[in-house]
């Protein structure tokens, strides 16, 4: 073995499980997300509400009074704090595929092994919840990571593939050519 391929192997070994750390910082920050108790995590997504229809209000010009803007946080609150389960699983589901994907796990089992990693990850983050003050453990919160997780993983597949499609492969026939 030349000094090169050992130091590209070296560089492999020790690399490939550091691709799993943006995974279990996403892990962590959903969990401490859910060890906030009720009021704190509905202030947090109130706020967040509060900053979105303040920005309508500015972007579109609709000089909206204090109790239409009250009025419009309590209309889209449920759904803010539903797009969040969403966006937190979609971005936990890239994040354990593309490691997954680098180890070599694709296709059906790349969903599969994604899929129940994530799941199984929704379905502890809900039951942790249940012994959190003020919140609860909900089914529908499991379904809406579910999806936001397979669609995290399906973008992952799409890209890999396109990837390995138009780079990798292009780029591997000219070295053995």
């Amino acid at each position: 073995m030349t000094f090169k391929k050992f130091v590209k192997a070296l560089l492999r070994f020790i690399l490939k499980p550091l691709s799993f750390i943006p995974a279990l910082l996403m892990m962590y920050i959903i969990f401490s997300f859910s060890a906030q108790d009720g009021t704190t995590s509905s202030n947090l997504s109130y706020n967040v509400s509060y900053k979105a229809v303040s920005f309508a209000d500015r972007a579109l010009d609709l000089e909206l009074t204090d109790k239409q803007i009250s009025r419009c946080i309590r209309k889209i609150h449920f759904y803010v704090r539903k797009i969040a389960h969403f966006t937190e699983y979609f971005l936990l589901a890239v994040t354990v595929a593309f490691p997954l994907y680098v180890y070599g796990i694709r296709g059906i089992w790349l969903v599969i092994a994604g899929g129940i990693l994530c799941v199984g990850f929704a379905a502890l983050d809900e039951l942790h919840q249940y012994f959190v003050s003020g919140r609860s453990c909900s089914v529908r919160d499991v379904i809406i990571d579910s999806c936001g997780s397979l669609i995290g993983i399906l973008i992952v597949r799409i890209f890999g593939y396109i990837g390995r499609k138009t780079i990798f492969e292009p780029l591997s026939s000219k070295h053995q050519s």
